[in-house]
């Protein structure tokens, strides 16, 4: 993570101080890096110039405004799940025709929402979505382009809560059933064919799943043209990994070079759908000792972020690496890395040995940039943190700190409680 380094003995984030950011915005916060978000969609971008295509970013990675408008403005699109998801991408200017809607459980408002708005196509899940999303066209006076998700039944070896490529999946369409359900596509009125969806995971490291699930994929395409389906878009999805401790996924350049010649084979436009891989290591979480703590022979750091900041180690056994922000040149310890939530599973790391820390002094969990400040939450109602953006020798709050009574704004007490 080079725009995360160390200047003497403080960390920065490109040109800007971490320990003077903190002393602005307060801890804990996210902190974003520009440059490593830029650079790593212009290597994407740069990997695939052979093939005509579209990036569309995964907004469920990290949906700050700010965020999605940097991808909008370098040529992206985006890759969503959800009415929220579309708002946000709109609202931070990204042009509709470049918006993908993918998800299993899309309501009728969001297929209203999205249809008004012209996207791209819906990456639809089931055959009753299929039918659903023609009969809101229908009533919206309007013509639906649709790719359906299709699963190669492909093991993309990673960690079975974001394998979603398989039989057993809830995603998609399994291949051997899609065939009949294109059919039915290609015969309702208000829906146009002009797609094939698929994504096998999250936080892919090795690209043999990709090539296997790619290949079943553009030989499925010779097959829907010879049933005289015409496809124009073929949306790969996203998953390629990120080093978070001692992976090695392949860089875009390497996933271009192997997929490459199947996406020429299939003669369409290539969507891709990078999350993780643009925005996981431009991120950090930054956060303060509050105590230190040693029973029969445990050590603790207990720090001000939890679990409802960033869930992944609690949810996947996720492992982040965490620094000091000022080296001390103490001896390392070996010590539990904890937050303040009330539940055993708040913890950022398990007897991970790190140098020793006193109260009040900075840390940052690394790669935190995709699946952090998206899946928080306001459990033991404790306020968002604030998302900070580095460009240069400059800094800026993206999204402000919320206040308590940010977490009641919507609540309302009965009458018979007045």
């Amino acid at each position: 993570m080079e725009d995360f380094h160390f200047v003497d003995k403080e960390m920065f984030c490109e040109g800007v101080s971490v320990p003077r950011i903190a002393a602005e915005a307060g801890t804990p916060f996210y902190l974003y890096s520009y440059a490593a978000l830029e650079r790593q969609f212009k290597a994407f971008d740069s990997a695939f110039r052979d093939v005509p295509h579209l990036i569309c970013y995964a907004a469920k990675a990290n949906s700050n405004l700010s965020i999605l408008k940097i991808f909008s403005r370098l040529g992206g699109g985006a890759d969503i799940v959800s009415g929220g998801e579309l708002f946000r991408s709109l609202r931070a200017g990204v042009p509709a025709e470049k918006i993908v809607f993918a998800g299993v459980g899309k309501v009728r408002g969001e297929i209203a929402s999205a249809l008004r708005s012209n996207i791209l196509m819906f990456n639809v899940e089931s055959l009753q979505e299929l039918r659903l999303i023609n009969e809101v066209a229908k009533s919206e006076g309007k013509i639906a382009r649709v790719a359906l998700r299709v699963n190669p039944n492909i093991d993309p070896l990673t960690h079975p809560y974001v394998s979603t490529g398989m039989k057993q999946s809830k995603f998609g369409i399994d291949i051997d059933e899609a065939m009949k359900d294109y059919l039915e596509a290609q015969s309702l009125p208000h829906l146009k064919v002009i797609g094939i969806h698929q994504h096998i995971g999250s936080q892919l490291i090795d690209l043999k799943p990709f090539i296997e699930a790619l290949s079943k994929i553009v030989e499925f395409i010779g097959k829907l043209k010879a049933s005289g389906i015409e496809i124009s878009y073929l949306d790969i999805g996203g998953g390629l990994g990120i080093t978070y401790q001692d992976e090695t996924p392949p860089l875009p350049c390497e996933m271009a070079e192997a997929l490459v010649p199947l996406l020429k084979q299939a003669g369409c436009i290539v969507i891709l759908e990078p999350g993780r891989s643009l925005a996981g290591n431009a991120g950090i979480l930054v956060s303060r000792v509050l105590f230190t703590k040693s029973t029969s022979g445990k050590n603790f750091l207990i720090v001000d972020a939890g679990m409802s900041d960033l869930i992944r180690p609690a949810l996947y056994q996720a492992y982040h690496e965490i620094k000091p922000v000022v080296r001390t040149g103490r001896p390392p310890v070996k010590a539990d890395i904890v937050g303040p939530v009330c539940e055993s599973g708040d913890f950022f790391a398990k007897a991970r040995e790190i140098a020793q820390l006193e109260p009040g002094e900075l840390l940052a969990v690394m790669g935190a940039g995709a699946y952090g400040f998206s899946m928080a939450s306001h459990y033991n109602s404790r306020p968002n943190i604030p998302e900070v953006l580095v460009k240069g020798d400059k800094f800026f709050m993206i999204r402000e700190r919320e206040e308590y009574e940010d977490l009641i704004r919507h609540e309302k007490i009965p009458s018979f409680l007045a």
